[in-house]
């Protein structure tokens, strides 16, 4: 954002590109919020579920 720019022209600017492109996307993403927390999750596992099959088991 250019630091010269108002409050007032921010929001004129965005008010504007919203008539054009429509809604602005949230900024998370359905799938992002359907995910259990990472960090509540096994690690152990995590990586069974992610390993490749190239990786065996």
């Amino acid at each position: 954002m250019d630091p010269e720019r108002s409050d007032s022209d921010e929001r004129a600017r965005r008010r504007r590109l919203a008539e054009v492109f429509g809604e602005v996307l949230p900024d998370t993403t359905s799938d992002e919020r359907d995910q259990p927390d990472p960090a509540a999750r096994d690690v152990e596992a995590w990586y069974r579920e992610n390993r490749p099959p190239h990786h065996g088991g």
